[in-house]
């Protein structure tokens, strides 16, 4: 199956600012460590070294879903660094790996919600909660890198299973 990267995003640390939402940059560097420039402060206080959380991926399709619900979600407002188009959402599970050209990656867990969405302009502290429980499964993805490199947007991105490229299923 393959699809495309729609958007790269990071959050340079910014001294009392939250992560939320990502800023799109048109280049983006991936080591085992995460996507370079980006800054997550739960992942660097509170699990350093926890490679299994190095990168954090959406698709278009639940973005889709969830503006379908009400919330005005955008790439890069949940924090993910690889906003990704023409992979559906129920294609994505722990132990997928996925080729971006020469990145490999392999997704290792979901992401769970946490009230940093809170910080979203059209969320705040009265819809929080409602948006957290909305989330819940459907966070994203997070996942290690197997090999880094660069990626942009005109970088291909196919799953891979037990390295054969599985076809579309059209």
């Amino acid at each position: 199956m393959t699809g495309r990267l729609l958007r790269l995003s990071i959050k340079p640390e910014t001294p009392g600012e939250f992560g939320l939402p990502k800023q799109a940059v048109p280049e983006l560097m991936v080591t085992p460590a995460g996507a370079e420039g980006d800054y997550n402060r739960y992942r660097s206080e509170e699990l350093p070294g926890d490679r299994d959380q190095a990168l954090l991926l959406m698709t278009q399709d639940l973005l889709d879903t969830l503006r379908g619900e009400g919330w005005p979600v955008a790439p890069g407002d949940l924090g993910e660094n690889l906003t990704l188009g023409g992979i559906p959402e129920s294609s994505l599970a722990p132990g997928v790996r996925m080729r971006l050209g020469g990145v490999e990656i392999e997704i290792s867990k979901a992401c769970d919600p946490c009230t940093e969405v809170h910080s979203l302009p059209y969320i705040g502290q009265e819809r929080g909660p409602a948006f957290v429980r909305a989330l819940v499964g459907r966070r994203g993805w997070y996942a290690r890198v197997l090999t880094g490199g660069a990626l942009d947007l005109e970088t291909p991105v196919a799953i891979v299973r037990e390295g054969v490229i599985i076809p579309d299923a059209r």
